[in-house]
């Protein structure tokens, strides 16, 4: 890695010192989390972003090099090798330009070209790549003419130089290069519907004649084309104009205009159309589809970071109700720490409809149980049993509905079975609903993000970046809140830094044979939990009402000697330098900067002095939507209504209204101001209002708005997000395209 430290420096416009010390943690086996919140003096205050960036950029560097290793053994082992080949493999920068190096190196299967040196038609290709303008190509070829080897003419011989010729332009190092630029820059992506398929893809009718730059395209548009040309539905073509790439290959190969010139014309355009073209247009699918997928990848992370840090409920008491119809709504009782206390199944809907018993049980419930609030499931008949609930006026009881995405994926999994072995998956689903209201971190990480419905194109991308990125995200999010040691899951304690699903189990074993932990220090006694996974994670584990009163708050261990020395200057105790606040403006941090400690971890430790353990998470509110708008039968045009952001795509956000569909907000419906993004205005669980601009029943599709209809005409926006918000047009001039079908939103009740 450090080989190429000045390389990351430059190309992330960061010190040197600070990837050199960035790379030198990382392979000391420092996380992310620990390096951005510990470990500031050394790198330079990066932060998780940067850290990333520096470590996702050498392990593609640390990939190029072994590659690199695996090309020079291979021109070794063949005796292919020269000083100026390893010169030009080492030289590479780039895993495309290595390639087009080695390519006339690689061991290839039997070609044309192959087959016309076999028969000894190689110094012909030669004479006529020299292109004098006296040759004669007849001429020459026919001394090249042998029926034993199926050369039984001139033009035979001379097509078989030409097949020679075109492979040597077609693994020409340079030439690849140029016309790689001109793919990258100037390729158009053109999709046509193949035969037959029109109704079948009627979803992706706006794409059935699409012209596009494929530089401009925006990811989810590419996501779109690539999956219906995967479905059989569209036939996509990327290429630039072929004129110009031809012409680009003819002015670097062609020398004259004569008939030797016009073999080697020839063989250039053959090279391009049979062989260049096709290659370079592989390539450049993939290096668009991962362009697409990190973009695509950035959008399920943002959106499941908002999601992760969603508003807690924190500890009440809650009643979880998993609505149906025909099979009834499955009720649990949860106490303050989420634990399980009773649960039953009630019918206040048809076809069973046992309203006066249901009503009857949950008052019950409520009473035995305290009850503080009820968290109603968004699933099927999710509005008719948060009415249900309403009309019973539960007095002192807070009614919220709760986004169940995923909870049948928890209900059925190896964790839940862990959790309840002696329950079934209904009551699993409902008790995850409460619990996700209480605390949604420490519940969805039970959940693959992929199962969690804030996604664009998840199924499409690359599943192993996909994985490390949204890891990433809840890495950083259960660090950033932090983490209950004695009540965490071991799923939730699996993402503290340093830990892992191994010293996760090891820690709840050794909780539960020995009891709750008292302090810190006591985690060391956990098995195989050594001094290094302690550095990575103590400070991200809390211990409330600890001996000691750091212990639960993000001061790491490592510390404490700092504020200890801070309280006896002052002449009180930790506990008391913690609670008053007046002390803390008497502390000159400059007194307690080491070579080690500077002003950084100086400021992060008088911070958490102020608010000790504090959770950076916003404060719940209660939502309710509209009553009396349950289906989407009950919309019209130009109502306004309350709803909840589910999801935010590049094109736009998708909105919870409470109709069992959620509704587009298009990024051009966002703002009266020109956005680039969604992001800017709006996050996941957001409370926003809507006006309905369109319905169509058919095809379930909302459109709404959340542009201010009294304010004056937008803001003229130049450029923008790939362009502004702004479409090409179709080849034919039709209408832009409409972009519900990109993303399908979850239909409440189908999980």
């Amino acid at each position: 890695m450090s080989l190429h430290t000045q390389k990351i420096a430059s190309e992330l416009s960061l010190q040197h010192r600070q990837v050199a010390a960035t790379l030198a943690l990382i392979s000391e086996g420092a996380t992310i989390p620990f390096m951005a919140r510990y470990r500031k003096e050394v790198t330079g205050s990066l932060d998780e972003v940067q850290l990333a960036q520096i470590r996702d950029r050498a392990e593609q560097l640390a990939q190029l090099d072994k590659r690199k290793e695996a090309i020079l053994k291979s021109l070794v082992e063949r005796e292919l090798l020269t000083d100026e080949l390893k010169a030009d493999v080492m030289g590479a920068e780039l895993l495309s330009r290595l390639e087009d190096i080695y390519l006339p190196y690689k061991p290839k299967r039997r070609t044309r070209a192959t087959i016309a040196r076999e028969k000894g038609l190689e110094p012909l290709a030669k004479e006529l790549f020299e292109q004098s303008p006296v040759l004669d190509p007849e001429t020459t070829a026919s001394a090249f003419i042998n029926p034993e080897k199926d050369v039984n003419n001139a033009e035979e011989a001379l097509k078989g130089a030409r097949d020679i010729i075109a492979e040597k332009v077609n693994e020409d190092p340079e030439a690849r290069q140029e016309l790689r630029g001109l793919f990258e820059k100037e390729a158009y992506i053109e999709a046509k519907v193949m035969r037959g398929k029109e109704q079948e893809g009627a979803k992706y009718k706006d794409y059935f004649e699409w012209r596009e730059k494929l530089s401009a395209i925006p990811s989810h548009r590419l996501m779109a084309l690539r999956r219906a040309e995967k479905e059989l539905i569209l036939s996509l073509n990327i290429r630039p104009e072929e004129e110009d790439a031809v012409y680009r290959l003819e002015r670097r190969f062609v020398k004259g205009m004569h008939p030797a010139g016009e073999q080697v014309r020839m063989a250039v355009e053959d090279a391009y159309k049979r062989l260049m073209a096709p290659s370079l247009e592989t390539d450049v699918r993939i290096s668009s589809k991962d362009k697409a997928d990190l973009e695509a990848i950035k959008v399920f992370a943002d959106n499941l970071r908002q999601l992760l840090l969603a508003a807690p409920l924190g500890q009440k008491r809650v009643l979880a109700a998993d609505p149906g119809f025909r099979t009834g709504c499955k009720i649990v009782c949860l106490d303050e720490q989420g634990n399980l206390l009773e649960n039953t199944a009630i019918y206040p809907h048809p076809p069973q409809r046992k309203v006066a018993q249901a009503e009857h049980i949950i008052m019950d419930l409520v009473h035995r149980h305290k009850i503080e609030v009820v968290a109603v499931g968004n699933g099927t008949a999710s509005r008719e049993t948060e009415s249900f609930f309403r009309d019973l006026k539960l007095n002192g009881v807070t009614i919220v509905m709760v986004n169940e995405s995923g909870a049948s994926i928890y209900s059925a999994s190896e964790v839940a079975r862990e959790e309840f072995p002696d329950q079934d998956v209904t009551v699993r689903g409902a008790v995850s609903i409460g619990r996700r209201l209480m605390d949604p971190l420490a519940e969805l990480v039970k959940i693959d993000p992929k199962s969690i419905g804030v996604g664009q194109y998840q199924h499409d991308v690359d599943q192993t970046q996909l994985k490390k990125g949204l890891d990433d995200v809840v890495e950083s999010c259960v660090n950033g809140v932090g983490v209950e040691v004695n009540t965490a899951s071991k799923q939730l304690l699996t993402y503290v830094s340093g830990l892992g699903p191994s010293l996760a189990q090891n820690i709840v074993s050794y909780r539960q044979e020995n009891g709750p932990f008292s302090n810190r220090k006591q985690l060391k006694k956990v098995p195989r939990l050594g001094d290094k996974a302690f550095e990575q994670a103590a400070g991200f584990l809390r211990i409330r009402d600890a001996k000691h009163p750091l212990d639960s708050s993000a001061v790491h261990p490592e510390s404490y000697h700092i504020v200890e020395q801070m309280a006896a200057d002052l002449g009180v105790s930790v506990q008391d330098l913690m609670k008053d606040e007046k002390l803390h403006a008497q502390i000159q941090l400059q007194k307690y900067v080491t070579d080690t400690v500077g002003l950084p971890t100086l400021k992060d430790i008088m911070e958490e002095l102020a608010k000790p353990g504090r959770d950076p998470r916003e404060q719940f509110e209660a939502f309710s939507f509209a009553e009396g708008i349950n289906e989407m039968s009950d919309l019209r045009e130009g109502m306004t209504l309350p709803g909840i952001v589910t999801n935010i795509t590049d094109f736009g956000a998708f909105v919870d209204i409470g109709v069992h569909q959620d509704g587009l907000v298009h990024l051009s419906q966002l703002a009266n101001h020109f956005i680039k993004h969604p992001s800017e205005v709006v996050k996941v669980h957001q409370q926003v209002q809507v006006r309905v601009t369109s319905i169509d029943l058919s095809r379930k599709r909302i459109g709404l708005s959340m542009k201010d209809e009294n304010a004056g005409p937008p803001r003229r926006g130049g450029g923008g997000r790939r362009g502004g918000n702004q479409r090409p047009q179709r080849r034919d001039n039709r209408p832009q395209e409409n972009e519900f079908f990109r993303f399908k939103p979850k239909q409440k009740g189908k999980r």
